[in-house]
């Protein structure tokens, strides 16, 4: 989400080019015909589960800073210093530092009880929006993709088996099987 948030702004910057695009592509042509009070409540939700994912990422990369160059930080104590100081200035960041509080070495903000319980209540809105939004042909990358990021981390299983035979066949770079443990490799002569 943090990168696609990136990529978001590029494209915004591109005005000229998508003014051009624009005359030589059209998009849905769809008029919206439902109940605008639950679409509200559906993007009120969505929202706020994509800031959830996007302050998960976010600590993710802070642990994953951390131990690559041995910092000690204090998570908790990082979100009272954004709240106090910095444009980010949300109430919700006095609940990262009650997850940290409760589990230190928690792994991921979506594996405290009160963000699971804020996903469990907002994600079938999360769902709505980012649906809606594709058939109008609306761009909402970063929801997009913090939702793709959730489905990703929910699941014990990926697809990613197809993108490493792809890497085996184009590269040799082997795979690993879901038939087989963790760590042993395999390469096939896909010819």
């Amino acid at each position: 989400m943090i990168g696609e948030s990136v990529f978001s702004r590029y494209l915004s910057s591109l005005k000229d080019e998508r003014v051009e695009a624009s005359k030589i592509y059209s998009g849905p042509k769809k008029v919206f015909k439902g109940n605008k009070d639950k679409v509200l409540e559906d993007i009120h939700d969505a929202l706020y589960a994509a800031k959830i994912v996007s302050y998960a990422q976010g600590y993710t990369l802070l642990s994953e800073a951390a131990k690559e160059y041995k910092w000690n930080l204090n998570y908790g104590g990082i979100a009272l210093i954004w709240r106090g100081g910095c444009i980010i200035r949300s109430v919700f960041l006095n609940k990262i530092k009650d997850a940290y509080d409760n589990n230190k070495d928690i792994n991921n903000l979506l594996l405290d009880p009160f963000f699971k319980s804020k996903i469990d209540s907002s994600k079938n809105g999360w769902r709505r929006t980012c649906t809606m939004a594709i058939e109008y042909g609306i761009p909402i990358p970063a929801m997009t993709s913090s939702l793709c990021y959730f489905d990703g981390y929910r699941n014990s299983s990926l697809p990613a088996n197809l993108l490493q035979a792809q890497r085996d066949y184009f590269g040799a770079h082997t795979y690993e099987r879901i038939d087989k443990p963790r760590g042993e490799s395999y390469h096939t002569d896909w010819l």
